[in-house]
C-alpha cells in the first residue's frame, strides 16, 4: 500500500478546466483560482491533508465491487477512475470526469461486502444520472470562496498528483464546501436509490447492504452537523428513503441469500490490510482479537508488526500465510514491500517476480518491481525496469510515479533523450506546464528527428506550451 495521490486522466484534466473557467466569472474566487493553477507539490508537501493511496488488492477488491455495477448502469468500467481516499469517516461520492471517491474509513465499517456495494451502487446511479460535484451552476449559486476551495482543493490534489495539496488550498472552507457543493437533493437522492436497487437486483444482490448502511447515519442525524460524518451532510437522509429501503429489501429474491464466500474473505482481507495499515495496533485487536486465527485476522497480525518494526515476526506470521496459499500474489507483494522496505532490496525481487508472474496485467505491482530494479542499480536491472514501467504506463498513461522512475533508469543507462523524455511527462502529468514544455524542448533536441520519441517530444511541446500560455492568461 503507498500513500501516493494518482496522477491524473485526462478527462479529470478537462473537469478540472471546466470549473476554472466556471469560477473564472466570479471575482472573489481569483485569488483561489490562481492558488490552484499555481500549486507546486514541493511547496504544499509540509502541510497535513487528504492522501489518496494506491493499493492493488484493495483496488482488485473495489473492481469486483464495481464493475457489475457500472455495466448494469450502461457504463464503461474502463471508463470510471476509482480512488481511495485515507480518511476514517464515513464518506462516499462521484465528481464530473466519471470519477468515484471511497473514504478509507466507509470501507473499514463496513462489516459486510454487501454494504460497501450497496454505496457503490448508489454512487453509480448518481454518475450514471449526472448528479455530481463541479457543476457550474452549484458553483456560481454558492457564491462563497471558502466553498469553492474546498472543491478546488479536490482538484488540486488530483492535479498536481500530491493529495496534501487539497488541505493548503481548502484551509477552514472544507466543511462548508461540502455541505453546500457536494449536496444532493432530495429528488436525487431518491432517484439514485431506485437506481441502486435496479443494479443490485440485476447483478443478483440485494439492498440490504445499503439499507444497513443508512441505518448507521440514521443514528447520527440527532448529532451536530460537525460531528456528523460527511456522507450524512451531503446525501440528505429521510424517512421516506428509509422506508423504500426496507420495501425494497423484503420485496428482493436475494435477500437472505448467503454472500459468495469469496467476496466475503475479500471484504474481510480489505479491512485487514487498512486497519493493519492506517490503524494502531489497539485498533487492530479491536478488529481481529488475539485469538482470531482466521485468514484475515492473521493477516491484519502481520501487517501491523510489521508497521511497528518488527519484521521478523511480521514474516514468521506471513511465511504461514503464504504455505496455505502459495499462489496469493497479494502476500508475495506483501512480503516483497516488507523487505524492501526495509532494505533488503535484493530479497524483495523474488517476491515481486512472484506476485507479477501470478498477475501480469497489474499496474500496481509491475510499478513495484520496477522500484525493485531501479534501486538495484545494474545495467539489467535498469532495462528490467523500464520493460515493467513500459507496461505500467500502457495502462496508466499518466502515472507520475511511472514516469519518475522512467527517468532514473534511462538517466542511469545514459539515455539523455529519453530522460528527458520521461521528466516532460512526468511534469505534464502533474500539472507543471512550463517544466513540462522545457523538457520536451530537451528532448526534441537530443532525440533522433522523426522517431516515435522526437514525434511524442514535439506533440508535448506544443500541448504543455499552450496549457502553460492558458495558465498565464488566467493570471
Amino acid at each position: 500500500m503507498t500513500g501516493t495521490s494518482p496522477p491524473p486522466s485526462r478527462p479529470w484534466r478537462r473537469a478540472a478546466k471546466g470549473v476554472a473557467r466556471t469560477l473564472c466569472r466570479t471575482a472573489t474566487l481569483t485569488v483561489v483560482l490562481l492558488a490552484l493553477l499555481s500549486a507546486n507539490q514541493t511547496a504544499w508537501a509540509q502541510r497535513d491533508g487528504i492522501r489518496l493511496i494506491r493499493d492493488a488488492e484493495i483496488e482488485h477488491t473495489i473492481r469486483t465491487y464495481a464493475t457489475p455495477l457500472f455495466q448494469a448502469a450502461g457504463l464503461s468500467p474502463s471508463g470510471i477512475d476509482v480512488y481511495l481516499i485515507d480518511d476514517d469517516s464515513l464518506n462516499a461520492f462521484a465528481t464530473q470526469g466519471a470519477q468515484m471517491f471511497l473514504h478509507t474509513g466507509l470501507l473499514k465499517a463496513s462489516e459486510t461486502p454487501l454494504q460497501t456495494i450497496g454505496v457503490i451502487a448508489h454512487e453509480t446511479a448518481h454518475l450514471a444520472a449526472g448528479h455530481y460535484i463541479g457543476r457550474g451552476d452549484q458553483i456560481e449559486t454558492a457564491g462563497l470562496t471558502a466553498a469553492a476551495s474546498s472543491l478546488l482543493a479536490i482538484l488540486a490534489g488530483i492535479a498536481t498528483g500530491d493529495g496534501r495539496v487539497a488541505a493548503a488550498i481548502s484551509s477552514g472552507g472544507q466543511d462548508f464546501a461540502l455541505r453546500n457543493l457536494l449536496s444532493f437533493t432530495r429528488g436525487q437522492e431518491q432517484a439514485a436509490d431506485q437506481a441502486a436497487v435496479t443494479y443490485l437486483r440485476s447483478t443478483g444482490l440485494s439492498p440490504q447492504g445499503l439499507l444497513d448502511f443508512y441505518r448507521i447515519l440514521e443514528d447520527q442525524e440527532v448529532l451536530l452537523s460537525s460531528s456528523q460524518d460527511p456522507y450524512l451532510r451531503t446525501h440528505p437522509l429521510t424517512s421516506d428513503r428509509i422506508s423504500f429501503m426496507e420495501r425494497e429489501v423484503s420485496d428482493s429474491p436475494y435477500t437472505g441469500r448467503p454472500v459468495p464466500a469469496e467476496l466475503s474473505e475479500m471484504h474481510q482481507r480489505m479491512r485487514a490490510k487498512l486497519v493493519g495499515f492506517l490503524g494502531t495496533p489497539s485498533e487492530v485487536y479491536n478488529l481481529f482479537p488475539q485469538g482470531d486465527t482466521s485468514l484475515p485476522a492473521r493477516y491484519a497480525h502481520s501487517i501491523s508488526r510489521f508497521k511497528q518494526g518488527y519484521l521478523s515476526e511480521a514474516l514468521e506470521i506471513l511465511d504461514g500465510l503464504l504455505a496455505e496459499r502459495p499462489d496469493d500474489p497479494f502476500f508475495h507483494e506483501l512480503r516483497g514491500q516488507m523487505l524492501l522496505e526495509n532494505q533488503r532490496v535484493a530479497e524483495a525481487l523474488p517476491a515481486y517476480e512472484k506476485a507479477v508472474a501470478l498477475r501480469p496485467r497489474d499496474p500496481q505491482l509491475r510499478l513495484r518491481i520496477a522500484q525493485v530494479q531501479v534501486e538495484l542499480g545494474t545495467e539489467q536491472s535498469y532495462r528490467d525496469a523500464l520493460e515493467n514501467l513500459t507496461a505500467v504506463l500502457a495502462r496508466e498513461p499518466n502515472n507520475g510515479s511511472a514516469w519518475r522512475l522512467s527517468a532514473i533508469a534511462h538517466g542511469r543507462l545514459g539515455n539523455e533523450g529519453m530522460t528527458a523524455l520521461s521528466l516532460a511527462e512526468y511534469n505534464y502529468a502533474r500539472g507543471n506546464w512550463r517544466d513540462a514544455k522545457g523538457q520536451a524542448e530537451r528532448a526534441k533536441a537530443l532525440l533522433q528527428q522523426g522517431t516515435p520519441g522526437w514525434l511524442r517530444a514535439a506533440d508535448l511541446a506544443q500541448v504543455a506550451g499552450r496549457e502553460a500560455e492558458e495558465a498565464r492568461e488566467r493570471q
